[in-house]
């Protein structure tokens, strides 16, 4: 009898609107990696997207143990999408310690991708598994999910055999393995990561052609195999026309730093100290040096403050970035620059706290330490980005604010901003605003030619012209900028109290009284030049209102979308400026009959509005180290809107856009 070949069944194609992956495992698995190079792939094609990378704050973990799981999530679909996802459609493990630690963010039915060459009896016992999971039938504790049992590290071995590396370097590819895999289930363009896998690796053929051969085998393996019988499609989402970037939210924010001074003209120096969230800021702004970057890595936070605020004096834009145990080491310092009414950004990429805390997970727990965190009355102006994408607009923001104001400018994102990343649409630099420095050019001040005490006498009639510094425009209250070595312009400067206009060291009580309040008063006017804010309120008739600042705008937008597609009418706004706070704000707030308020602290933000407009507000609050979830957030809002309401059903989370 003879046999014909015949070609594998051909296999079947379901259209899905979204997708959540994470690949988890070791952090030598190159998890972090394979996330983004399926990002670019997923961007290349079109979908909007929001990435999640997770990863353990030690830089070598014992391998194969729960505190060394890395992982990176990314939500990718056909329509506008605002949170990296609450709960993975796929989970990617490498290992057992990442199908463990990640198993209970999984809902029912999720699909498993596990490398059983890993599944060893040593590997196990550190994950904490008594018996091989992915043996149990029945009831065990993956029953709930579709789970594929794939020798990852095997067929990665194979598929690269004929480049000549051993075992071990050879298992390294496995993750590009799993990138193919994964680039075939779901349809992704293959040419984005062959070229970077040329690119990254141009001057080692080996390691190169085995990482494309081992990307390759994963997605041949993927056609070919009748373990996968069904392949997804995600059709790219609808955008605006314009060109777009995929861009992570510290890339952003050290584009926006640069654009802004560009706008003013100025050339930035950022004096920094390396720390977790906040180092690719420097990373990224050390490589700008042709638009008129000077990057100082300092020896410490105060020593990198410090340089900023001599540049500012010096007439450069000061900028300083951290988190926030840098922040409380600058604190005396940016007291300083608020004495001094200097310009200075400082950025604070919030992470877990207090103290060391949780260096790569988020918080936005610093928000009363950037209002209040510094001895005597020091205003400062607060600016939060909302998204990756969003974190470039608030860093031209607070340059606007910087230099327009004369005042450091707190600039806050946090680690979920800084280290996801999203769809960008670049904007022209027609779009860019009009930021003036002003700088002083010659005497303002008429001072009579007599017994050289500086001060005006009665019956002087000669007069000459002489520099004070603490002079102010009538409409922003801001001193004049003074470039050191500019003749005529000579005058004091320090953290000493200065007297009311010439500048000179005053202990007088009333203008110490009169200082303080002027500089307040500063800060007070920039709410007369921000915008009115936008209150999202589609029907006009809801009663309560959900009020975020910083990240928590995509959990919030996508919870209000859930709640709103199960019937209820619910309003939202998100504020951008957190001091001052926006002029109609009070008013927006009295709207409602309740006012809830979700953050990642214990209701730093609901402390303000309540203290602020004598509002009550309903606190939403959750400090674990993750973004908040847009499902648990619905079924809040849902409670807070039904009550009082006839019944309707509750949000089913498996309909969220989030």
């Amino acid at each position: 009898m003879t046999i014909e070949a015949t070609d594998p069944p051909a296999k079947r194609v379901e259209q899905v609107d979204g997708v959540v992956i994470r690949f988890a495992g070791d952090s030598g698995d190159g998890m972090q990696l394979t996330g983004d190079r399926f990002t670019a792939e997923s961007a290349a094609f079109g979908n909007d997207l929001m990435t999640l990378p997770n990863f353990p704050a030690e830089i070598r973990a014992p391998q194969g143990t729960l505190p060394g799981v890395s992982s990176f999530q990314v939500h990718f679909a056909d329509h506008d999408i605002l949170t990296a996802g609450d709960a993975p459609d796929v989970l990617v493990a490498m290992n057992p310690a990442a199908l463990r630690a990640n198993l209970g963010d999984l809902a029912d039915g999720a699909t498993i991708i596990a490398d059983t060459a890993e599944f060893t009896g040593r590997n196990l016992a550190k994950a904490g598994y008594a018996a091989d999971p992915l043996q149990d039938e029945g009831e065990g504790p993956l029953s709930r999910f579709s789970v594929f049992p794939v020798d990852l590290t095997g067929l990665t071995i194979a598929a690269v055999g004929p480049f000549g590396l051993s075992r071990k370097h050879a298992s390294r590819a496995k993750n590009m393995f799993a990138l193919g895999l994964l680039s075939w289930m779901y349809g992704r363009p293959t040419e984005t990561t062959v070229r970077f896998l040329q690119r990254r690796f141009a001057k080692v053929a080996d390691i190169r052609d085995a990482n494309i051969a081992a990307y390759r085998a994963g997605w041949n393996f993927g056609e070919t195999t009748e373990t996968f019988a069904v392949q997804y499609e995600v059709k790219p989402a609808p955008v605006a026309a314009g060109t777009y970037r995929n861009i992570s939210g510290n890339k952003a924010l050290a584009y926006g730093l640069v654009a802004g001074a560009v706008a003013a003209d100025l050339d930035i120096v950022l004096g920094t100290y390396p720390i977790t969230p906040a180092s690719d800021i420097l990373h990224e702004l050390s490589a700008q040096k042709a638009l008129g970057v000077t990057t100082f890595q300092a020896e410490d936070e105060i020593a990198g403050i410090g340089a900023a605020i001599g540049a500012s004096f010096a007439g450069k834009l000061g900028i300083t970035s951290t988190s926030g145990p840098g922040i409380a080491l600058k604190s005396e310092a940016i007291g300083l620059a608020v004495m001094t009414e200097l310009p200075l950004v400082v950025v604070n990429v919030q992470r877990g706290g207090p103290s060391t805390g949780l260096p790569t997970k988020t918080e936005q727990a610093d928000l009363l330490q950037a209002l209040y965190g510094r001895n005597g009355e020091a205003p400062t102006p607060v600016v939060a980005a909302q998204s990756p994408g969003d974190c470039f607009d608030a860093a031209v923001e607070a340059i606007r604010i910087a230099v327009t104001y004369r005042t450091p400018v707190m600039l806050l994102s946090d680690g979920y901003l800084a280290n996801g990343s999203e769809p960008w649409r670049v904007p022209d630099v027609s779009e860019l605003p009009t930021i003036d420095p002003a700088f002083a050019t010659g005497p303002n001040h008429d001072l009579p030619a007599d017994p050289g005490d500086g001060h005006q006498h009665a019956g002087a009639t000669e007069v000459t012209r002489d520099f004070w510094p603490y002079l102010r425009d009538e409409q922003t209250l801001a001193r004049p900028w003074a470039v050191p070595g500019t003749p005529g312009l000579e005058h004091r400067i320090g953290g000493l109290e200065k007297g009311d206009g010439h500048g000179d060291i005053s202990y007088d009580p009333a203008n110490h009284d009169l200082m303080v309040r002027t500089r307040q008063a500063k800060v007070d006017r920039i709410a007369d030049s921000l915008p009115p804010l936008v209150v999202d309120d589609p029907s006009g008739r809801a009663r309560v209102l959900v009020i975020g600042w910083g990240s928590t705008y995509g959990p919030i937008g996508a919870a209000v979308r859930l709640v709103r597609s199960a019937g209820h009418d619910v309003a939202q706004v998100h504020l951008r400026h957190l001091n001052p706070l926006p002029r109609d704000l009070g008013d927006i707030l009295r709207r409602y009959d309740r006012v809830l308020v979700p953050e990642m602290n214990l209701g730093q933000l609901s402390l303000l509005l309540r203290a602020t407009y004598l509002v009550d507000t309903v606190g939403d609050n959750h400090v674990r180290g993750l973004p908040l979830k847009a499902a648990d957030l619905a079924r809040t809002i849902t409670d807070l809107v039904a009550d009082g309401d006839a019944p309707v059903a509750d949000p089913d989370p498996e309909e969220v856009s989030s």
